[in-house]
């Protein structure tokens, strides 16, 4: 049970960009930075959990070796998201000496929530330190910087990582921990992390903290998130007018594992293609569900926006 107290994240982090999953176009590309020993200033655009940080941190092992954290600073921007961290915090570290390389890096994380003025300071800051420091920004949207910002970087975009890219991490994880996985338990894990390695690796652990052996039932639960049967017999029916029926069924679900209708709403949408209903059918309900979660986001009731949407696809 010690092995548990550590985070899996960190414990099976990538330490080297060639041992990164999933996204081949992008270490080769970083590799070959660290062959010519120099670096642009970079953009990383993308989901979560897919490598980013990862890459961000392999890449300062490879240039720096030992001495990377000495050269590597890592910054949060939706910690810090005003003027003040880019003036003070990265702008102290920019302007020393980097310690026996031509240059340090600064990692700014979650760079897609600093504030305008913050965006236009760091700009200038950029420009001001280029001799001596690069900038590696991560970030989930890119359309969320201001233009001069990303034509100052080189842009790598992070694709999700596919199903047999997380399988096969997962299946080394469960083989070092000394677990047990049934393929239902492996499917359940895939698609609860949609190419989120953070997410399936972290399900993982949580579900392995009471069971040796890691089951679909136990990985739904675990990962508040509706099993795709569930979802299938609520939507049937409803669509069969029996909408009593799928109003008790979907509220016994959400009470029992403590899904929000978000995550209801996140699984419908998973599955709702595969519906065997006619085309417009389909169309209507992705146009009535994306109205719902919208609702609720702007602060409407969720089980009465949820039962709300039951009615209307009992309608149809």
């Amino acid at each position: 049970m010690d092995d548990l107290i550590e985070i899996w994240t960190e414990k099976y982090r990538p330490k080297k960009l060639e041992e990164v999953a999933g996204q081949d176009n992008i270490t080769n590309r970083l590799s070959a930075f660290v062959k010519e020993k120099t670096l642009p200033n970079i953009l990383f655009a993308g989901s979560a959990g897919i490598g980013k940080t990862t890459c961000a941190i392999a890449l300062a092992k490879e240039l720096y070796g030992d001495m990377w954290h000495r050269n590597f600073m890592e910054t949060n921007a939706s910690d810090e998201r005003g003027i003040s961290v880019v003036r003070t915090t990265i702008k102290d570290f920019a302007r020393v000496k980097p310690f026996g390389a031509a240059f340090k890096i600064v990692f700014l994380d979650e760079c897609d929530a600093l504030t305008p003025e913050a965006q236009q300071a760091l700009r200038r800051t950029m420009e001001k330190y280029t001799r001596t420091t690069r900038f590696i920004l991560s970030c989930n949207y890119s359309s969320k910087l201001i233009p001069p910002i990303q034509s100052r970087c080189a842009i790598f975009r992070f694709k999700p990582l596919e199903d047999a890219d997380v399988k096969k991490s997962i299946e080394k994880i469960v083989k070092n921990e000394g677990l047990e996985i049934t393929d239902k338990g492996m499917n359940a894990i895939l698609l609860v992390a949609e190419g989120d390695m953070r997410r399936a690796v972290n399900t993982l652990q949580s579900v392995a903290i009471t069971a040796k052996k890691i089951t679909d039932e136990d990985v739904y639960s675990v990962a508040a998130s509706l099993r795709p049967d569930e979802v299938k017999d609520i939507l049937n029916l409803a669509l069969n007018k029996q909408f009593i029926e799928a109003r008790k069924k979907l509220a016994d679900v959400m009470l029992v594992r403590g899904l929000s209708g978000l995550d209801v709403i996140k699984g419908i949408h998973r599955e709702l293609l595969d519906l065997d209903i006619d085309e417009r059918k389909k169309a209507i309900l992705i146009d009535k569900l994306g109205e719902y979660e919208f609702r609720i986001v702007e602060g409407g009731t969720e089980d009465l926006q949820m039962e709300a949407f039951l009615a209307q696809v009992s309608t149809l």
